[in-house]
């Protein structure tokens, strides 16, 4: 055998745990120091408590914060986009059907639905709106998430 390649071994090395309990080992560092032993370790205790030495929980709860952030925007980003509120100019259909509409008292998304909800031949009724405008209107609100009640579904874009 080789001299002088092996480190030291001390017989009587202490080991001493965050939670203040120490023993005695064969090691070859004099002192250790651990953060978890068999007298504190939770499936030694049977305690119920998160052994997080690292931040691995903290970081997790951080990117589950995060995503649950990114949903509730997402979310409310999705309930302003069908909101009723939103006015009939910003559905973009033209100049002529929207101003067919709001000459009928038709100045937002909630007004028209109703409308549509008694059936077509009320929107089809107003003088000047026809079954082209009829369609676009549907096709704009399907693309912006509207659902239409089912009195509308009687012509098909």
């Amino acid at each position: 055998m080789r001299e002088n390649i092996h480190p030291t071994y001390y017989p009587d090395a202490q080991v001493i745990c965050a939670c203040g309990n120490t023993w005695t080992t064969g090691s070859t560092k004099k002192v250790i120091h651990t953060d978890v032993c068999s007298k504190c370790h939770p499936f030694f205790t049977g305690e119920q408590r998160i052994v997080d030495t690292e931040g691995q929980v903290d970081r997790f709860y951080k990117k589950l914060q995060a995503r649950q952030q990114y949903l509730d925007e997402r979310e409310a980003r999705e309930a302003a986009r069908t909101s009723l509120d939103r006015t009939v100019e910003e559905l973009g259909m033209g100049t002529r059907p929207t101003e067919l509409l709001v000459t009928a008292g038709l100045t937002n998304v909630g007004q028209v639905l109703e409308k549509m909800s008694q059936g077509e031949s009320t929107l089809l009724a107003i003088d000047g709106f026809g079954r082209k405008s009829l369609a676009d209107l549907k096709k704009k609100l399907r693309q912006f998430g509207y659902e239409l009640p089912e009195a509308a579904e009687e012509i098909t874009v």
